[in-house]
């Protein structure tokens, strides 16, 4: 049975009216190299959690960084942000809240 990474903020979901955006973005790394950056997620969500089920269900390497004014961003290897996006959709997270970057 898999555990859901975002049980434990769903019981207070009732912040779907506010501005909180999660960005999905790309940056090129070198030659056909890229990363996928997911920030912006409440600071109610396990991310280390989020990222074992995103590494899993989509092959691909990952960490969780921590930045001064970010906090913490997810860090996946490729471009993932199509992936991300419906993954995130599915565990719950309001399409409008999503802004995808790059390219």
């Amino acid at each position: 049975m898999m555990t859901n990474p975002f049980a434990e903020a769903n019981a207070d979901n009732a912040g779907a009216g506010s501005k909180e955006y999660v960005h999905i973005r790309v940056q090129q790394r070198n030659g056909r190299k890229s990363l996928t950056t997911v920030q912006g997620l409440k600071k109610a969500f396990s991310k280390t959690k989020i990222l074992k089920d995103l590494k899993k269900e989509f092959c691909c390497n990952g960490t969780v960084v921590e930045d001064p004014e970010l906090g913490q961003v997810i860090q996946l290897q490729g471009d993932q942000r199509k992936n991300v996006s419906t993954f995130l959709i599915q565990a719950g997270i309001v399409k409008e809240q999503i802004k995808i970057h790059g390219f």
